[in-house]
């Protein structure tokens, strides 16, 4: 089953959402901002997605500005970072066959799915 890490406050999340939807494929929503992934949940999707934790960071938001980007961080700390602030996580996040993408082009996400 397809599951996407999903901010409904994000146009390209929603975009990727409704793409999806229109697929007919079964999906589960999983609303990362009111039901924060664990430490182990998130080392898993970064596993999937093949990057590096600071990759999936947003670095453009204020809190990471004002609270994390003059710091060196381990890979640990930044994952602890996007699990005590789950707005850092880059999105939206597809999961299909044990595999992940970031969802922000439907291009991209229509390969991915097929």
């Amino acid at each position: 089953m397809i599951q996407i890490y999903h901010n409904p406050r994000c146009g390209k999340s929603r975009n990727c959402l409704a793409f999806i939807d229109q697929t007919k494929q079964e999906y589960e929503i999983i609303p990362y901002l009111t039901e924060t992934p664990t430490f182990e949940e998130l080392k898993t999707v970064l596993g999937k997605l093949n990057l590096e934790p600071i990759q999936l960071v947003r670095t453009k938001e204020k809190i990471w500005i004002e609270k994390y980007k003059e710091k060196t961080l381990t890979n640990e700390q930044i994952i602890k970072a996007m699990i005590d602030n789950p707005i850092l996580i880059e999105r939206p996040i597809v999961l299909k066959d044990g595999k992940a993408i970031i969802g922000r082009d439907l291009d991209l996400v229509s390969s991915f799915l097929d």
